[in-house]
């Protein structure tokens, strides 16, 4: 089993959470440092996956705590999001054999006539690449510039990425549940992922409709991107999953 089917094979079953690693820190040093504490307490509490992130972060930091999880923490599976830089994402993905990769947007972004180049860039790269693609569609802070219908960069989006990814407006903003609606109308039974503002009071609503989810803001001891993990929001948030996946609640 490649990394793709890995990852999609854990979609199907599992309706899994992402945990973000949003690298905050001065050094590297501190960053590192704060990762790596930060991975732990996701991954103790029952976590599915990481999401190394230079949100805050460079992206050599982003290739140190890439390293320190390979070496430390191999059975966990892992992404990598390169903001800005989807090129290096990609080569992140390859040297350090991750099992998916996430990409802003891959439809809706670009005025049709600059998708014919990205359409062939980013075909290049997800054959190189066993990575799943998780990609997103009218992502936060993203321009809409295709002109097209929501159905039409979906369907462009779908042939472009493993599972869609769907957010609000803002990091920590709730994804809205008439566009998670119009999102799966258009999708069928393709992946998708809400990106943004999941919480223990809308994950049973929101799951029910998705696949999977990321989750950065939530889990922070500020409930904002700015703190730092806190095991008993990790906790908490977990037992609202298990719920919304039908299991058996400790």
């Amino acid at each position: 089993m490649n990394k793709r089917e890995r990852f999609l094979a854990l979609l199907k079953t599992q309706k899994p959470i992402i945990g973000m690693l949003h690298l905050k820190g001065g050094t590297d040093e501190q960053v590192l440092a704060l990762a790596v504490r930060e991975a732990e307490l996701l991954l103790d509490n029952r976590v599915d996956a990481l999401l190394v992130e230079n949100y805050f972060g460079s992206p050599a930091q982003v290739e140190q705590v890439l390293k320190y999880i390979k070496l430390h923490k191999s059975a966990a599976l892992c992404g990598v999001n390169v903001l800005h830089d989807n090129a290096l994402g990609f080569a992140l993905a390859r040297s350090y054999d991750l099992d998916f990769i996430q990409l802003d947007s891959v439809s809706g972004h670009l005025p049709v006539q600059d998708e014919p180049a990205f359409d062939e860039c980013l075909a290049r790269a997800r054959a190189a690449c066993s990575a799943c693609v998780l990609g997103g569609v009218r992502f936060k802070y993203q321009p809409y510039l295709s002109g097209r219908t929501l159905e039409e960069d979906l369907r462009a989006g779908m042939r472009r990425c493993d599972a869609v990814v769907v957010t609000g407006d803002a990091t920590g903003q709730e994804t809205d549940l008439e566009k998670i609606r119009a999102f799966r109308r258009v999708l069928g039974a393709f992946p998708l992922i809400i990106g943004a503002g999941m919480t223990p009071e809308n994950a049973l609503a929101q799951l029910a409709l998705a696949d999977g989810a990321i989750v950065g803001s939530y889990f922070k001891d500020t409930h904002k991107d700015t703190g730092d993990v806190c095991a008993e929001h990790v906790r908490i948030f977990m037992a609202a999953v298990q719920k919304a996946r039908g299991e058996h609640v400790e």
